[in-house]
């Protein structure tokens, strides 16, 4: 199993920048997609962003693109994601997910498709 811890979430102001960890530990020796959710009061998880293992893929949500870039360091075990031109309607709960899989380009964005979750971080943009 692997085990995933969120940080870097905050309050900033529209049009701030943020940056979002995801740490892993456990069977990390395996390769394994990761993928970043977000969940707002009231609303379902949305899929934001994922990278493949090799980090050969990434994918994003329309929202989001152009304005955050995932990417990962294996040789620390974690992914960021960096979160520019932060606009209010990006506040949200923050997840990280990360699924087994060895395929170069294998990024899912659906959330059924991750066997592990960390608690998330929260994300507060003011206007």
């Amino acid at each position: 199993q692997v085990q995933l811890v969120e940080s870097g979430g905050g309050l900033v102001q529209a049009g701030g920048s943020l940056r979002l960890s995801c740490v892993a530990s456990g069977r990390t020796s395996s390769s394994y997609a990761v993928g970043w959710f977000r969940q707002a009061p009231g609303k379902e998880r949305d899929f934001v962003s994922a990278i493949s293992w090799s980090g050969a893929n990434t994918d994003y949500a329309d929202s989001v693109k152009g304005r955050f870039t995932i990417s990962r360091d294996n040789a620390k075990n974690t992914v960021y994601l960096q979160m520019n031109s932060l606009k209010p309607e990006d506040t949200a709960f923050y997840y990280c997910a990360a699924r087994y899989d060895s395929r170069h380009y294998y990024a899912p964005r659906l959330s059924y498709e991750y066997s592990y979750w960390g608690q998330g971080t929260q994300v507060t943009v003011s206007s």
